[in-house]
C-alpha cells in the first residue's frame, strides 16, 4: 500500500497530497466528531489508500452509506478491489459534483464530509468550488473535516464555513492540520 501510495505522490502531486498515508493518530482525530450512531450518509472525498475509509465502515451504522469520491484511477480501482461494502457509492468524479451524486443516489443532504484532498495543491477555483459543493450539501449542522499539512487554505475555509476548529496532529508524517466545520444555516 506504501509504495503505491509513494508512486502516485510522485506522478501526481496535485492529486496526492503527501508521500505516505495517514497514520493511525490522524484517523483519530479526523474521526472523533463523528456520531456514527446517528449518521446516514458520510461522504469522503479522496480517501487515497482508504486508512479513513476503513475506520468509518469498521463503526458506520448497517443502514448508512458512505459515498467515497476518488478522482486517481489508481486509487479508486485499488479500494474497489480490497474494501467490498455494500453499504459504499462508488465515485470515480471530481468532489465539485458532490451535489449531483447525491441527487442521483437519492439523498438531500450528508450528514458529514471527510476530506482528504490536498486543498492548497488545486487551483483556487476548484478549491473554492468543492468548499461551497461540500458545505451546501451538508445538512444543518453538519460537519465538514478536512485535514491539511498547512494553512493555507485556512481564509478560504473560514470563507465558506461559520464555525471553524483547527486542531494540529504531530504524529503524522508530515504533521497536520485538521479543519472541523460546522454548517450552521
Amino acid at each position: 500500500m506504501k509504495k503505491s501510495f509513494l508512486k502516485s505522490f510522485f506522478a501526481d502531486k496535485k492529486m496526492v497530497g503527501s508521500m505516505t498515508p495517514s497514520s493511525k493518530f490522524l484517523t483519530q482525530k479526523m474521526l472523533k466528531n463523528v456520531d456514527f450512531k446517528k449518521a446516514k450518509l458520510i461522504v469522503e472525498l479522496g480517501p487515497g489508500t482508504g486508512v479513513f475509509t476503513e475506520k468509518i465502515l469498521e463503526n458506520l451504522s448497517s443502514d448508512a452509506h458512505l459515498m467515497i469520491f476518488e478522482l486517481n484511477d489508481g486509487f479508486f480501482e485499488n479500494l474497489q478491489k480490497r474494501i467490498v461494502d455494500p453499504r459504499i457509492i462508488w465515485v470515480n468524479d471530481s468532489a465539485e459534483k458532490i451535489h449531483e451524486y447525491l441527487q442521483k443516489n437519492g439523498f438531500l443532504f450528508a450528514d458529514y464530509i471527510i476530506s482528504s484532498i490536498p486543498l492548497a495543491n488545486l487551483p483556487k477555483k476548484i478549491t473554492e468550488n468543492i468548499l461551497s459543493d461540500s458545505y451546501s450539501c451538508l445538512k444543518n449542522q453538519g460537519k465538514f473535516i478536512q485535514f491539511q499539512y498547512s494553512l493555507l487554505s485556512k481564509k478560504l475555509i473560514d470563507n465558506q464555513f461559520q464555525t471553524v476548529h483547527i486542531s494540529f496532529t504531530p504524529l503524522n508524517i508530515p504533521p497536520a492540520f485538521v479543519y472541523t466545520c460546522i454548517k450552521e444555516k
